[in-house]
């Protein structure tokens, strides 16, 4: 047993100093991204909701309609781009585990039996062996052994590999995140695009009945002699053409019908939304409440993008590491007999153990090579996690800036409205008084009808910006929702 002594003292330096070990690399800092101290877009907007208003997480109830309420929840059940993302969310925890088993050492356990026979020699001449001569019977041997290795992570490879996987895990939820959000906000657009079409259908609807009655008058005038048959004629032709526009929003509406039955997972045949009409109601604009660098903890794609500097980062490590030599420990031991009843005893057993310690002396640059080519992707990360940030900014910029133009355009729109509903009225009184040809009341009813239409598209798209500005300011989503590194290293949390 004494021999064996210089060899476990060896073997529990190691140990220690593969669990006392230095991580060679730099430490994660988060990189250092634009801000602002203020929205420049807010001055001058004056919110429709009040100003304490919070996102949450099932945002899209803010706008009251149990129909997208419904819809909103299919999402995250059944579209197949979600189903995708949320896979390789599981692949990057199971890579975490992955990695984490390079900390143990491997056991493995063999058992073999083999039965043989080898033929016998003889001398002939001066000494040469030839085959022949008696034959030995044919020999048994069992061998039972176990053998067992480890690799000590003296420079920190393994750490920083799990480090780089758990980053990489918490990229991959917050894209999962991401791409929840993103489905969910294309689905409130189509929506309130759908509801947008609803409305103008519902105007040009109207607006045919006026026409029809426009046109009964163009009639009974051209009965009593006081109107000209071209004045039926026009008549006519505004009827049709506004029939022919009605169909056509039929058609826009039903394809986004079927974007929407797409993005809930399900065949355009299998959704069937019954028309609902937008009314100001409707509009419900979040307040972005906060500094702008609050993004920052709010929008899940720079968490994402973010999360993956910190994995680019703990790569430089893995390749630093390269540099120094690897120590592995390794032990074998068990029994050999030709007796399956003699196999464990004391004279069969075998066994041996000793370090292995092995370095690269020259490889022409190679790990050089490897440790910039990583420096060089965890600069390409950073950029890429600044340009998101300022992405982020500019979405939110811009959602504000369209919701507070546009709604000073509605207002005017408004006006413009009444205005040419007012000209209307004046032209169908000089027609009957016969002082106007039917030409201006033509134009008169172009002009109302174009008005009408502008406003009722003006309406769809500030609704449509609300929903920009929800996903612009993350949609109620918080970074500190991300599952830590310690819960992702012994899977205690599983993916939504």
């Amino acid at each position: 047993m004494t021999n064996y002594l210089p060899t476990l003292r060896l073997a529990s330096v190691v140990v220690t100093l593969g669990l006392a070990g230095c991580a060679v690399g730099p430490d994660y800092v988060r990189p250092e991204a634009p801000a602002s101290a203020r929205f420049k877009e807010l001055d001058g907007w004056k919110l429709a909701s009040p100003a304490d208003a919070q996102l949450k997480g099932n945002w899209w109830e803010v706008y009251g309609d149990p129909i997208l309420n419904d819809l909103m929840g299919q999402v995250s059940i059944a579209n197949p781009t979600l189903a995708q993302a949320e896979a390789t969310y599981r692949q990057e925890r199971a890579l975490v585990s992955q990695a984490r088993a390079a900390y143990f050492p491997t056991v493995g356990l063999s058992v073999s039996a083999t039965r043989s026979q080898s033929p016998t020699s003889v001398l002939v001449g001066k000494g040469a062996a030839v085959p022949g001569g008696s034959k030995a019977g044919p020999t048994n041997l069992v061998d039972v052994g176990l053998d067992a290795s480890w690799e000590p992570d003296l420079w920190g490879s393994v750490r920083r590999s799990v480090e780089a996987a758990n980053a990489t895990s918490q990229a991959s939820a917050a894209t999962l995140e991401n791409t929840r959000l993103s489905l969910q906000s294309e689905l409130g657009i189509d929506y309130f695009q759908m509801r947008g079409l609803d409305t103008t259908a519902k105007l040009l609807t109207e607006t045919v009945v006026a026409y029809k009655k426009a046109l009964q008058l163009t009639q009974n005038q051209y009965k009593v002699g006081v109107a000209q048959l071209s004045d039926v004629v026009q008549a006519q032709t505004q009827l049709v053409s506004t029939q022919a526009q009605l169909v056509n929003v039929g058609v826009q509406r039903a394809q986004l019908e079927h974007a929407v039955a797409v993005l809930v997972g399900k065949a355009p045949s299998d959704v069937t939304i019954a028309p609902n009409p937008l009314t100001e109601a409707s509009l419900v604009p979040p307040a972005p409440t906060g500094i702008p660098s609050a993004l920052l903890e709010r929008r899940p794609d720079i968490a994402a993008a973010e999360r993956q500097v910190a994995a680019a980062n703990a790569q430089i490590g893995v390749a630093t590491a390269a540099y120094f030599p690897s120590l592995t420990l390794a032990a074998s031991g068990g029994y050999e007999s030709s007796s399956l009843s003699r196999l464990f005893t004391l004279p069969n057993r075998l066994w041996s153990v000793g370090p292995d310690l092995v370095g690269n002396l020259f490889d022409g640059g190679l790990r050089s090579a490897q440790v910039e080519a990583a420096r060089a992707v965890y600069d390409q990360n950073v950029a890429n996690y600044r340009a998101t940030v300022l992405t982020a900014f500019q979405n939110v910029e811009d959602s504000v800036a369209a919701l507070r133009i546009l709604e000073e355009e509605d207002k005017l729109q408004q006006d413009a409205v009444k205005l040419a509903q007012h000209a209307l009225d004046l032209e169908i009184n000089r027609y009957k008084a016969g002082t106007d040809s039917y030409s201006n009341v033509i134009t008169a009813q172009t002009t109302l009808l174009s008005n009408q239409e502008t406003e009722v598209n003006l309406l769809s798209q500030r609704v449509g910006y609300t929903v920009s500005l929800i996903k612009a300011l993350g949609g109620g989503w918080n970074q500190s929702s991300l599952t830590s590194s310690e819960n992702l290293q012994v899977g205690a949390i599983d993916p939504k």
